[in-house]
């Protein structure tokens, strides 16, 4: 019984602040309940019957199936359907025709005979690479260019001859043609003459078959970094080069002055030999170790006594490099 009792007392009795608590929490509840029944929620109003009577037929007219063609147009025009517009291309309704060359003809001359800018900048990208329009019947060969359009311009094509032009003739791929269907098919590619790789500039490289304005610029810049190039093979080492693009110009390239600028290694340090394309910082650094512990080269076939120059590495630079 006294077990009991001391149960009671200390797990089911409550201070006079439990039972504030519990008072205080049965109000709130209570409050809670009642609240819905003292502000009732607002009641909206239902339509009036000439109101449904508006939305329900129009659904139902959408759901009955299609008839003639009475039937449609009738709910065409209740219920209009946006169509988006279409642009109309006006340029051939506009364009002119006059005598042209198209190998001098700029921009602005191809948009008033009606042809599409983009097939006007494959034009420009054409003579731009050394490409040439050698008779009337070659336009037939730019790609993007349509039949009629071919047919429209072709009676007013005159070309003008250059005197002294040298041709050299290679093979080369089918890839002038119409729109639809190609016209022509170009069995040979007319190229610029041979010119010299260390004399050339870009514009001479870029009348170049393959070549275009950033190639010609990494040839040149490849040419400058070496000191010039003693053998035409170099011109294939230039970055992105393709090695088919370098077979096909390499009939086109001479080294008739193959003088290089050289580098004394007796006198330079490992950041000036470091910057020729062909000796990289490792061995560099070796040269100028083997100087200060052996002293002065007496010639450039001493290089060959450092153990990580290999032969192959050494036919290479040895033209850059000299003991004077």
């Amino acid at each position: 019984m006294a077990m009991w009792k001391k149960f009671v007392t200390d797990y089911l009795s409550f201070t006079k602040k439990d039972r504030i608590g519990v008072l205080v929490l049965l109000a709130l509840i209570l409050i809670v309940v009642l609240l819905p029944l003292l502000w009732p929620a607002k009641q909206f109003a239902k339509p009036a019957k000439e109101e449904l009577a508006k939305i329900k037929l129009p659904a139902a007219q959408l759901n009955k199936p299609a008839g003639g063609a009475g039937d449609t147009d009738s709910r065409r025009n209740e219920y209009p359907i946006y169509e988006y517009p279409v642009k109309k291309n006006n340029r051939k309704e506009n364009a002119a025709v006059f005598y042209f060359d198209p190998n001098t003809l700029d921009a602005a001359g191809w948009q008033r005979l009606g042809i599409r800018d983009r097939t006007i900048h494959t034009i420009q990208n054409f003579l731009a690479r050394g490409g040439k329009f050698r008779k009337p019947e070659d336009i037939g060969k730019i790609y993007g260019l349509f039949k009629d359009d071919f047919e429209r311009l072709l009676p007013y094509v005159q070309i003008k001859k250059e005197a002294g032009f040298e041709k050299n003739e290679f093979e080369a791929k089918k890839v002038y043609q119409a729109a639809d269907k190609p016209l022509y098919t170009p069995k040979k590619f007319t190229a610029a003459i041979a010119i010299d790789i260390n004399s050339a500039d870009t514009t001479a490289f870029i009348a170049l078959p393959g070549i275009g304005n950033k190639l010609a610029a990494r040839i040149v810049n490849f040419r400058t970094r070496l000191g010039g190039f003693y053998a035409v093979q170099q011109v294939g080492e230039t970055y992105a080069l393709p090695d088919s693009t370098f077979i096909k110009i390499k009939p086109l390239l001479q080294c008739n002055h193959p003088a290089v600028q050289q580098i004394n290694v007796n006198t330079a340090d490992a950041n000036t030999l470091k910057q020729h394309p062909y000796i990289r910082w490792n061995l560099a650094n070796a040269i100028v170790q083997y100087r200060s512990q052996h002293g002065n080269y007496t010639s450039v076939n001493d290089l060959q006594m450092i153990a990580i120059i290999t032969p192959e590495m050494f036919e290479k630079m040895k033209a850059y490099l000299t003991v004077q």
